[in-house]
């Protein structure tokens, strides 16, 4: 549980080389959170950088594990050294390791490659219940070499300075690398393509444009929020960008008109485009070809070698070019499946193809482009936010009877979680006869929600009062006539402040019929 460190590389490397496996958790993640992923996990070992020790203590804690299990990933700093002291230290462990014989290899035999756990990724399902994908050895192996001979890394296709990665290019390394686009691409795919990394701790985008001058990168691997920066933010001015090469955007869907943008923001980026993938891909399903130095406008790219994919539409038959349907993919990259919920692991992991829950068409060149999630999920700056969990943290709070949670788009976020609440009886008499108590009200569930989750699982999209929750006959939540009534009422929003790196809430006392 770290934020970006130098350490994070090698103590998943030598855990790896120890035959144990790695359970990449967000620094950001609340007490409850944190329990559940250490509820899948069990570990027996639980590296914790010092910012993320109090939240990882109440877990343990609450979990009954003890605290001599903690190591401190970056070591104690001078500032907590005495309360840090009785905790074991990445840096001490390797002092201690040095006294110890040598580690006795143990290779995989042929095939267990396959089956052995490498990495347990967190992921959302359409649940709303966040799960651990079980990611092989295997699957890492196959997706770094599935993307280097997509781009022909070592072959000399081109003169040198056209090749797309060159040994001895240097990379961003601000994505995180608890996320499988972090942990696979940025790190392991990079330096297996020769090139140099720059890690930064956290992303903070005037520091992000100063090491891009400072460090000359040739390669930048974002996602849309900071292409928005790049695009807009009156600090790239300020900052010489000519050294950028290349620039991939993935997490989330690129706007053409973003895509753009990006070309003027960086004046001499030869290869610019999209890559489309998720968790239980290894974190690639596709991406802009060699052929386009500038990905088709709006497409995730093209399928990478050793990926088999099919459209399947709503009748069950297969998709002709053009066609929108669900996305079906095989390869080396697809996942084991959810690491202890084999129920989840059935519906998803379906007769040999895993079902993405994403609509798709392809055009005749290869070009897939991604319509819509069918899956419910919201993505908030490339990061997955389920409705069905932000709903049942609702209906904790006192004041509320029913709720349903959409995504609304932002341009900076991508999309931001808004509420639909319906009030306990009294309440909302309550609340429609007085402003006041509508907007305290409101407040009190913002903070409910804030108090309790990470940052982009706050309702910043908004809370509106309603009537009723619209369902089918199943109780399934039809959020398609959410989104409508969404569109002809007034909602809150979440308004920029001076720079688009930080945003408040503007909440005021709203409501809609259905």
């Amino acid at each position: 549980m770290s934020f970006n460190h130098i350490n994070f590389p090698p103590c998943v490397w030598a855990t790896h080389r120890l035959g144990g496996i790695v359970a990449t958790l967000s620094p950001t993640l609340s007490v409850g959170e944190l329990v559940h992923h250490l509820n899948i996990a069990r570990p027996s070992l639980f590296f914790v950088h010092t910012e993320c020790l109090a939240i990882a203590l109440q877990a343990a804690s609450d979990l009954l594990l003890p605290h001599s299990k903690i190591v401190l990933l970056d070591g104690p700093n001078t500032t907590f050294m005495s309360k840090l002291q009785s905790y074991q230290s990445f840096n001490s462990l390797i002092g201690q390791g040095s006294l110890l014989p040598p580690v006795i290899e143990k290779p995989f035999k042929e095939g267990e490659a396959k089956t052995r756990i490498a990495f347990l990724a967190p992921s959302s399902g359409t649940t709303g219940v966040q799960k651990a994908v079980a990611i092989s050895h295997f699957n890492v192996i196959s997706i770094v070499i599935q993307a280097a001979t997509f781009n022909r890394i070592g072959e000399e296709y081109t003169k040198w300075e056209d090749r797309r990665f060159r040994p001895g290019d240097i990379c961003c390394g601000s994505l995180p690398l608890y996320h499988i686009y972090g942990l696979v691409y940025n790190l392991h795919f990079m330096l297996y393509a020769g090139m140099s990394l720059v890690l930064a701790p956290k992303f903070h985008f005037e520091s992000f444009l100063e090491s891009i001058e400072q460090y000359r990168m040739t390669h930048l691997t974002i996602v849309p929020p900071q292409a928005v920066l790049l695009c807009k933010h009156p600090a790239v001015k300020n900052y010489s960008l000519s050294s950028v090469r290349y620039c991939i955007v993935a997490a989330a869907p690129l706007s053409a008109s973003l895509t753009e943008g990006l070309l003027r923001a960086l004046p001499n980026v030869v290869h610019l485009g999209q890559g489309y993938g998720m968790t239980e891909t290894c974190g690639t399903v596709s991406m802009f070809p060699l052929s386009q130095n500038v990905g088709t406008l709006g497409s995730g790219g093209q399928l990478l070698p050793g990926t088999l994919a099919k459209v399947v539409k709503e009748d069950g038959t297969i998709a002709q070019i053009g066609d929108v349907g669900e996305l079906y993919v095989q390869g080396g990259q697809v996942a084991l499946g959810y690491y202890g919920d084999k129920k989840s692991t059935q519906e998803t992991f379906v007769d040999g193809w895993l079902r993405t829950g994403d609509q798709v068409f392809f055009k005749e060149n290869g070009d897939i482009f991604i319509v819509e999630r069918i899956k419910e999920l919201i993505k908030v700056k490339g990061l997955q936010v389920a409705p069905a969990e932000l709903e049942g943290h609702l209906l904790m709070h006192p004041s509320i009877a029913d709720a349903a949670v959409i995504g609304i788009p932002d341009e900076y976020a991508g999309e931001l979680p808004m509420a639909f609440v319906v009030l306990q009886p009294t309440v909302a008499t309550m609340a429609e006869q007085d402003s006041k108590y509508a907007m305290e009200l409101q407040l009190s569930i913002y903070k409910h929600v804030a108090d309790a989750k990470s940052k982009h699982k706050w309702l910043s999209g908004g809370i509106l009062f309603t009537d009723v929750i619209p369902r089918n006959a199943s109780g399934k939540i039809l959020r398609r006539i959410l989104r409508d009534a969404r569109k002809h009422t007034r909602t809150i929003k979440t308004l920029p402040s001076s720079t688009p790196q930080e945003s408040s809430v503007d909440i005021s006392p709203i409501s809609a019929k259905l």
